[in-house]
């Protein structure tokens, strides 16, 4: 079948896929564009697994000369990703927390500052770390659903986002918008995303695919080395401070998540969950 991503009418190029288990990655070498689609179903949760494959993901389509840009999209319906596994974070060793944290830190400073034009589709809700993946992008489309909603809402499970989700929150929606709702850990229905600023336009979900590559387009319609110095210049301050500080965000997240109270209140809300369903 054409690939989603080729406009009607015109040939199709030649289509390559490679995919891990949890995300499944297509590049159309005629566009130079990919799409890398999160299926680690029900929830899309960012476990170490997924996060060691987007990672390998990515830096295979960086290292690509023939990709310029990706679409990041979920293959699970009503949802793009629900943020971090709490798995991972709950009754684990200091060994295992370190090893996770990085792996989260690893996907921000890759997909933040990467040289490719970033566009995220958002098809579903996408709470806490999926929220990180869609700020951390160029460009956000959302499907015009008010059941789907997008935030970091660390704040109601008892845990804090840490600065450099903090900073990039700030650089999309300002400093007001983002205090208030960092506070409050707010999950934003989609038309309230897009007053806020938090996601750039809302679409019917039929439209998503379609107006991702048009977006995706109008980017790569300028030449790279301008586009990749001005995006370095905007973002590297924030970028550098998370690497100036890894290691002493790595002992903040231990030393915060092995305190018994953050066990506690974790454990409540993966309780709260199962009896969701």
């Amino acid at each position: 079948p054409p690939s989603p991503l080729q406009p009607p009418g015109l040939p199709l190029g030649p289509c390559r896929a490679f995919s891990n288990n949890k995300v499944l990655v297509e590049l159309d070498e005629s566009s130079g564009v990919a799409t890398m689609k999160f299926k680690s179903p029900p929830v899309n949760s960012l476990s170490l697994d997924f996060l060691t494959e987007f990672c390998i993901s990515l830096e295979k389509l960086e290292n690509d000369r023939a990709c310029r840009g990706v679409i990041f999209t979920s293959a699970v319906p009503k949802i793009f990703s629900s943020g971090l596994d709490i798995t991972e974070m709950c009754g684990k060793s200091t060994e295992h927390y370190a090893e996770f944290w990085r792996a989260v830190q690893e996907m921000w400073l890759r997909l933040y500052g990467s040289n490719m034009v970033t566009v995220s589709a958002v098809n579903g809700s996408s709470p806490a770390g999926g929220c990180l993946i869609a700020l951390s992008c160029d460009y956000r489309i959302m499907v015009e659903n008010p059941k789907f909603s997008i935030g970091l809402n660390e704040a109601q499970l008892g845990i804090v986002a840490p600065f450099w989700f903090k900073d990039t929150f700030v650089n999309v929606v300002g400093h007001r918008v983002a205090e208030r709702s960092l506070q409050l850990g707010s999950l934003h229905p989609a038309p309230e995303a897009q007053r806020l600023g938090l996601v750039d336009e809302l679409v019917p979900e039929e439209k998503l695919q379609e107006k991702a590559v048009a977006v995706m387009a109008q980017w790569l319609a300028l030449p790279d080395h301008a586009r990749q110095l001005t995006k370095s210049m905007m973002r590297k301050a924030v970028l550098d401070r998370l690497v100036a500080h890894r290691e002493e965000d790595i002992q903040n997240f231990i030393s915060f998540i092995s305190k018994e109270s953050i066990q506690k209140s974790l454990r409540m809300y993966m309780e709260m969950l199962k009896k969701k369903k």
